[in-house]
């Protein structure tokens, strides 16, 4: 009989009891609390194979910031090159100065690029590229400034935390010169690229040249201090173990008590083709939706968990929205660092394909801006958005 009455239950009221009753029991009373969880707890979740009784708990703390929204941003992606000194052995993208497959777009291909995309209604352009041994800062500031003039009413975000601090080296300038600058120029924040995993033991393994975990923090601080804002990543599916994951989350976490400043936390999933590592085991789903479930139910003070598309492919993205994931990215239109590693997803969907995997998901499709705001749009000039921009969660 109990059998009987439990199938006619509604869904949630069955896996509420379910988690109730499982090694997670006193995590259920946390979240349902709005208490703060713990590094113990984080390993506990990693720990355990109850999947879906962790994606119940993500999607519980999901739906209290979010409810049914998903939101989406009609953005395009600039790589302007894959020049960089770091050599990270976990990267396809990146290439020697002189090595075949390196490139450099010039100012008027960025520009160029920008232009045959005018016509659509694009309000964010995300630009990132490789540490170049001698670029100078002047092209980095002309290249915003001309994508500025011809887009005035897009967000730029652009330059990891890495590049920025590259460019301070390069230059002899202080990071928050660099970072004043860029403002003065036109970026508004700053994409979420270069953590990889904060911990020392990976780095040295994978990326030893690269800027290390406290330096990335510390760019992201000074940034978020003149009222730029950031995104922040974490690579995964690699070298590192469960709680080397844990702790760079929690890092951030005590980071973002600091400032305020991040936007949005995107598990980025390791893409293991064409890389410098050997003998590592392409992830799994399990992992995937793990992990991004982890990072919703530790980052609470984090409004926005990221299901990137273009490194979980379109299916798995649309899954991980019921576990803790409230946002797919967008149109992207170009992406060229994970699809050199391998990655398998399209390279853009358009407006409506990534609305109706939002639906498809029973999930209500929202399109936002860089911060967030909602983007309403005319509908008898549907080319020209109509929307605020603004700060949401502190």
């Amino acid at each position: 009989m109990e059998s009987v009455s439990m199938i006619s239950e509604p869904s949630a009221d069955i896996a509420k009891r379910w988690v109730q009753k499982s090694e997670l029991a006193d995590i259920y009373d946390k979240v349902m609390a709005d208490r703060r969880l713990s590094r113990e707890d984080g390993l506990r979740l990693f720990q355990s194979n109850d999947l879906l009784a962790i994606g119940f708990l993500a999607n519980l703390v999901r739906e209290r910031f979010h409810g049914e929204k998903t939101y989406w941003v009609y953005n395009q992606h600039i790589n302007y090159s894959n020049i960089c000194i770091n050599g990270c052995r976990f990267c396809a993208y990146s290439r020697q100065q002189g090595e075949e497959g390196g490139f450099l777009l010039a100012l008027d291909q960025v520009a160029a690029k920008v232009k045959e995309r005018l016509h659509e209604p694009i309000t964010e352009i995300h630009v990132v590229g490789g540490c170049h041994p001698d670029l100078p800062f002047s092209y980095y500031l002309d290249l915003v400034r001309e994508i500025k003039k011809m887009r005035p009413e897009s967000v730029i975000k652009a330059f990891t935390a890495v590049e920025v601090a590259h460019l301070a080296h390069n230059e002899r300038l202080s990071v928050s010169e660099v970072l004043q600058a860029l403002k003065e120029a036109g970026v508004q924040a700053l994409p979420g690229g270069g953590a990889e995993v904060f911990s020392n033991r990976v780095r040295q393994l994978l990326c030893p040249e690269k800027l290390n975990s406290e330096g990335w923090l510390q760019v992201a601080k000074e940034a978020h201090l003149i009222g730029m804002r950031s995104n922040a990543t974490l690579l995964y599916g690699h070298l590192e173990t469960a709680a080397e994951r844990v702790d760079h989350m929690l890092a951030l976490r005590e980071a973002q008590d600091e400032t305020g400043g991040f936007i949005t936390f995107i598990p980025l999933a390791f893409q293991t083709a064409n890389t410098g590592l050997s003998g590592v085991q392409p992830r799994t789903g399990f992992t995937d939706l793990k992990t991004i479930a982890v990072s919703r139910l530790l980052l609470d003070n984090f409004a926005h968990i990221k299901a990137y598309w273009i490194m979980l492919g379109a299916k798995m993205a649309q899954i991980a929205l019921h576990f803790g994931a409230d946002d797919l990215d967008g149109t992207v239109m170009e992406e060229r660092i994970g699809h050199m590693a391998g990655a398998q997803s399209a390279e853009a969907l358009t407006p409506d394909e990534l609305q109706g995997l939002i639906r498809a998901a029973g999930r209500q499709p929202v399109e936002r801006d860089t911060f967030f705001k909602p983007v309403v749009r005319s509908t008898k000039s549907p080319s020209i958005p109509l929307y605020e921009r603004g700060k949401i969660f502190k």
